[in-house]
């Protein structure tokens, strides 16, 4: 069971940085730094966010999820 939460763990760690990255910058941060504040009208539609950000929320809850997890099994053994 250790094995499996840690592998998940390192899995959806490496996803959610991912989908982070792709996800578009909304305002004067550090993507609009590096030339992401132009938009350009072919940049993605709208449905392709929801479902990026429905993708990232779940994604986020299983790391939650194996980081208690991991954290639980540490303390008891």
């Amino acid at each position: 069971m250790k094995l499996f939460l840690q592998i998940t763990l390192i899995v959806s760690s490496v996803l959610l940085v991912l989908l982070v990255l792709l996800h578009r910058g909304r305002g004067g941060g550090l993507s609009s730094l590096f030339g992401g504040g132009m938009q350009s009208s072919l940049s993605g539609s709208s449905v392709v966010e929801k479902n990026l950000d429905r993708l990232t929320l779940f994604v986020g809850s299983i790391w939650v999820i194996s980081v208690v997890g991991v954290g639980l099994l540490l303390k008891v053994a």
